[in-house]
């Protein structure tokens, strides 16, 4: 064999080995207050239908409220709230808080913006990127930016399980839920009808 070929099949051995070293590359370790939370959340962060919901990539800042919250007993969970009080140490809670913040959730890859169409007929995406200013209710997406990513301390909803959706849009509705400032989420719930609360969770579970 030629030098010239010789040079190139290693070079593509040695791209071939570095790819597949790379695609079962260990996962980055988890720090030991972040265990408590993966049995129901996962390694991953993506959480279980009808147990838990995704919490990868969300702002630390917004998931340290809401476990102050269910320490507090502000927020009350039968799962959350005794978890919850395992991590109430600073340390661990910054520990396992950041972990999950740091973890990647679905790429959106090209999101929605409010303002993006003029006509809209579906009843989800109109309530997403219109609200109906008739009932006091903005936009979705005036909050939790476009197609629900999440903007800061707001939440993101894209590709949360619509099953946890349903259950807090209802919660904040029923105002077995509180703790958001001025409560915004619960007016906007309580103009809600179920149907639509339906249909908003859909959406947000579904949105590519």
């Amino acid at each position: 064999m030629s030098l010239p070929k010789i040079i190139q099949s290693s070079l593509g051995l040695g791209v071939l080995l570095l790819s597949t070293s790379s695609a079962f590359a260990a996962p980055a370790p988890i720090p030991p207050a972040a265990t408590v939370c993966t049995s129901c959340h996962m390694p991953t962060g993506m959480g279980l239908p009808n147990m838990a919901p995704m919490i990868a990539g969300k702002n630390a800042d917004y998931l340290t409220h809401q476990i102050d919250l269910f320490i507090a007993g502000e927020r009350n969970d039968p799962l959350m709230t005794p978890m919850a009080s395992l991590i109430a140490d600073p340390q661990k809670k910054a520990e396992a808080i950041n972990y999950f913040a740091s973890l990647s959730a679905p790429e959106i890859k090209n999101p929605e913006h409010r303002g993006d169409h003029v006509i809209i007929t579906d009843p989800a995406r109109k309530l997403v990127y219109q609200g109906d200013w008739n009932r006091n209710i903005p936009a979705c997406s005036t909050c939790h930016g476009a197609s629900g990513i999440g903007v800061q301390d707001f939440p993101r909803l894209a590709n949360q399980h619509p099953d946890y959706l349903e259950e807090q849009l209802k919660a904040w509705k029923s105002k077995t839920r509180s703790g958001d400032h001025n409560d915004v989420m619960g007016s906007i719930a309580r103009q809600l009808t179920d149907t639509e609360i339906s249909q908003l969770s859909h959406y947000f579970a579904t949105v590519k």
